[in-house]
């Protein structure tokens, strides 16, 4: 098992997400970055692996890319899994499991799929250990596989838990919003380090904290552990490198503030608890407000929110109640912005306001759109 010194890597995302991920690979100084739907590939060594998988806020996986090729039957996924170097990642006892998904292709069952790629993997792995069994008792290397329109493409899932699971979240209210998803929102509302933001619909505060980390250049991935540092040629030095290195970078004194509201009481706790756990509650605060009580109290300020809507928590008539009266309260003003996503198709017409940017984005499975306000001058009626 000898890895190459440069690698192509693979890291999905939520669909929409793919400019500003790529954009973030960049900026840590990856190589050949290319946006492809639903994931961006990259070029680099160990050095921009661990990067990516502490540092990248917008993306769901980070992996080892293996290859992609025609997959129209069984023995096309079979013989094109088994041409690719798995001996140059797996030992003879690291652990293999295999999951991925099927779409718009011949092959559509994901259990058959699953089971030709764990046989084409083993017969490699026979015939370059000259064993006839593995034990896969070692480090989990969990391959992941992906048939879209009959090309299958194969990964190293080099994270174990997803990317979204940053560590501060260990509960949550009936409907919360992904941390990765959330991070892309206070981004694409261009977020400053000294910015002043608002969520009055905070629930468990991920908007509220992921905002926080955005604006101190916090490492999402701080505070959790990967699969890959269990792996037999990964360098625990490294790790401890990009990690102080990342510590480096925070800036927690550019004076961002984040304030959330919630009529309920539960869901004013759960965002304090986990902004403690997050390590950014001394930016932040919330209280017990309805959203017909909201005030820009501030000279400026930035309104990032999940509302409620029909399909998560209220019924549809009451969720277009609550986009008038959110009409009725973000009014244009000099200094201010507001970005709210929704599935609602209606929602500008509720709202009251044409949106000034909308972007198509998946909360989930849940089709949604982000709708942006930022002009305070000539606010145009739908």
């Amino acid at each position: 098992m000898s890895p190459p010194q440069e690698m192509t890597f693979c890291a999905t995302c939520l669909l929409g997400v793919e400019g500003l991920l790529g954009d973030e690979l960049r900026a840590m100084g990856c190589d050949d970055v290319r946006a492809e739907n639903g994931r961006v590939l990259f070029g680099g060594g160990w050095p921009s692996l661990v990067r990516a998988c502490l540092n990248s806020r917008y993306a769901e996986r980070v992996g080892v890319f293996l290859g992609e090729f025609p997959a129209r039957s069984f023995e096309e996924l079979f013989q094109g899994v088994k041409a690719l170097p798995w001996e140059e990642f797996l030992g003879a006892r690291d652990a293999f499991p295999v999951t991925g998904s099927c779409l718009s292709s011949a092959l559509h069952s994901v259990p058959d799929c699953q089971a030709i790629v764990k046989k084409a993997v083993v017969e490699r792995l026979k015939g370059r250990y000259r064993l006839s069994w593995f034990p896969e008792e070692g480090p989990q290397h969990r391959i992941r596989f992906r048939i879209l329109k009959d090309r299958a493409s194969l990964t190293i899932d080099a994270c174990g838990a997803g990317l979204h699971k940053r560590g501060y979240r260990p509960a949550s209210n009936a409907a919360p919003l992904k941390e990765t998803l959330a991070a892309a929102l206070v981004k694409l509302m261009r977020l400053r380090p000294d910015g002043t933001l608002y969520d009055p619909f905070c629930g468990s505060g991920t908007i509220l904290i992921e905002g926080a980390m955005l604006a101190m250049n916090i490492a999402p991935g701080l505070g959790r552990s990967f699969a890959a540092e269990e792996w037999a040629d990964a360098d625990p030095a490294l790790w401890r490198r990009e990690r102080e290195r990342a510590r480096d970078l925070e800036r927690r004194d550019g004076g961002f503030t984040g304030t959330g509201y919630d009529v309920d009481p539960a869901a004013v706790e759960l965002t304090l608890e986990n902004a403690r756990r997050a390590g950014v509650s001394g930016a932040l605060r919330a209280g017990v407000r309805d959203i017909r009580d909201f005030r820009e109290e501030s000279p400026f300020g930035c309104v990032v929110c999940n509302p409620p809507y029909g399909q998560r928590i209220l019924d549809q008539n009451a969720a277009r109640a609550l986009y008038r009266e959110m009409g009725r309260v973000f009014l244009p003003k000099r200094g201010w912005s507001y970005g709210i996503i929704t599935p609602e198709e209606d929602f500008e017409s509720l709202f009251g306001r044409r949106a000034d940017k909308r972007r198509k984005l998946y909360n989930g499975m849940i089709r949604c759109q982000f709708y942006s306000y930022f002009k305070w001058k000539d606010a145009e009626k739908p």
